[in-house]
């Protein structure tokens, strides 16, 4: 496949990213306070599935295990909303099922090299390591977001989501400049800048 097609595939999920940011800052400079509106859910889970599919095209495994640990986790949180079944229920099913039929589709065709993901070339050992690292802890902040909205029966996004974060993203700039991934580094250079901001506005309300 085109490298502009892959390129293009990836920009559109880091857009999808960054507009879930910027509604979801919006609303929480309006209201004073940091704000979890549906449309942030939404478009995490539409541009998960094309990140997913963008790190499969790039043979990069941090990218794909980043995304599909996060996935089901934005499923979760539009039910915690009380919008997920108000969803045509055959989208609610293939939402559900895609990823699942995505890999068993290239697994089954021989599309999907375990030892090619794992040893590319243009991704040492210790790179891939540092990816997985950094995906794994800009992940488990959606992994605590979720614990913490099961636990209050409400979805939120409370201080210790920005501040892992800040840290994901930090990680993943260093590997998205050392990999010259511009897909990476554009993203996460744009949401280091919110993300600091609702931890500022988290602090200042609880003082």
């Amino acid at each position: 496949m085109k490298d502009w097609i892959i390129y293009s595939i990836g920009f559109a999920a880091q857009l999808l990213f960054s507009s879930r940011l910027i509604i979801q800052w919006l609303f929480s400079e309006k209201k004073q306070r940091v704000i979890t509106p549906t449309s942030f859910w939404v478009l995490s889970l539409i541009g998960a599935f094309l990140l997913f599919v963008y790190g499969y095209l790039r043979l990069d495994f941090a990218i794909m295990l980043g995304q599909s640990l996060t996935y089901y986790i934005y499923i979760r949180n539009l039910q915690l909303q009380k919008v997920w079944t108000k969803a045509p229920k055959l989208l609610r099913i293939l939402l559900l099922v895609m990823p699942i039929l995505i890999v068993l589709f290239y697994y089954n065709n021989n599309k999907i090299d375990i030892d090619l993901l794992f040893r590319n070339e243009d991704i040492p050992m210790w790179l891939l390591t540092l990816g997985i690292i950094a995906h794994i802890i800009f992940t488990l902040r959606f992994v605590y977001q979720w614990l913490h909205s099961e636990k209050h029966k409400t979805s939120s996004l409370p201080m210790g989501f920005w501040v892992m974060s800040l840290i994901g993203a930090s990680l993943i700039l260093c590997y998205a400049i050392i990999r010259k991934d511009p897909v990476l580094f554009i993203g996460h250079s744009f949401g280091v800048l919110i993300y600091m901001r609702n931890a500022y506005l988290i602090r200042q309300n609880n003082d």
